[in-house]
């Protein structure tokens, strides 16, 4: 194809009552992304269209919104995978807009705050001031690590029904994520976190639809996550699960790294000794 439409969902809370789709048509080339027709619009067409995007790469999670009625990342969506000629883009659903197509991720964040996402180790002294790393084994990390992966991108949160209908459950996102932390043999916190996600908002609600895992652009599948969660605090009341292990520190090395030389400054610094 030569051309692509955009219809765009368009939204200013200072000018507009309601939002309302506005039509783009833009020349095509081979390999262009959703996100690469947003820029030639804002940058030839309408500069005042809004959106939010930074990496281009999957990377950062700020390009999510919805595509074809799907979450996606604008940036990792290449046109001729999407096989149509029109696109619809609207900002990402169960959150509220801030203008076009950038939507309010204060309360995904919030929610990921409060189930304490970092490491709560038993030897604090050593964790404030490390003599060294704490030694985790290959088998330990692949406990958690697929679901490290997250980069906060919302899309987990815009697909889940239960989101959607409650806006006071905590969400896919935050419960993988305290499932993450909970399952690194380098934490103690898990107890702590329990409090958090044991609510009426809280994992319960979750049944399992799926859609999170599907929309995820990272393959951290939070379903999984969640289901893991459930498990680890129905052991955790029954006392059947496993204390963790305070994690051992790698003892100091013998030998000293040779310092590496720092090259010359291609300029010359004014006031530098030639």
């Amino acid at each position: 194809m030569e051309k692509v439409t955009y219809k765009v969902q368009r939204y200013d809370p200072d000018k507009d009552k309601k939002p309302h789709i506005q039509e783009f048509v833009i020349p095509f080339r081979h390999g262009m992304t959703v996100l690469d027709g947003l820029i030639y619009i804002k940058e030839n067409v309408d500069n005042t269209l809004s959106f939010r995007s930074s990496c281009r790469m999957g990377i950062c999670g700020s390009c999510g919104m919805l595509i074809n009625n799907l979450p996606m990342l604008a940036c990792h969506t290449p046109i001729e995978e999407l096989k149509k000629d029109t696109i619809t883009v609207k900002p990402l659903p169960n959150f509220p807009i801030v203008k076009d197509l950038v939507a309010d991720l204060s309360a995904l964040f919030a929610k990921h705050k409060s189930i304490k996402p970092y490491i709560m180790p038993q030897d604090m002294a050593e964790a404030e001031k490390p003599t060294a790393e704490f030694l985790q084994a290959r088998g330990q990390l692949e406990e958690f690590v697929q679901f490290a992966y997250c980069v906060k991108c919302g899309l987990c949160m815009a697909a889940c029904p239960t989101v959607a209908t409650d806006k006071h459950f905590l969400g896919p996102q935050p419960l993988a994520q305290s499932y993450r932390y909970s399952a690194d043999r380098r934490d103690c916190g898990a107890k702590e976190r329990f409090k958090v996600t044991d609510t009426p908002h809280g994992i319960w609600l979750c049944h399992l639809a799926g859609a999170c895992s599907e929309a995820c652009p990272k393959g951290v599948d939070p379903a999984l996550a969640l289901q893991l969660l459930k498990r680890a605090m129905i052991s955790d009341s029954l006392r059947l699960r496993k204390k963790p292990v305070p994690p051992s520190v790698a003892p100091p090395s013998a030998e000293k790294k040779p310092k590496i030389a720092v090259p010359e400054f291609t300029i010359k610094q004014p006031g530098a000794k030639s």
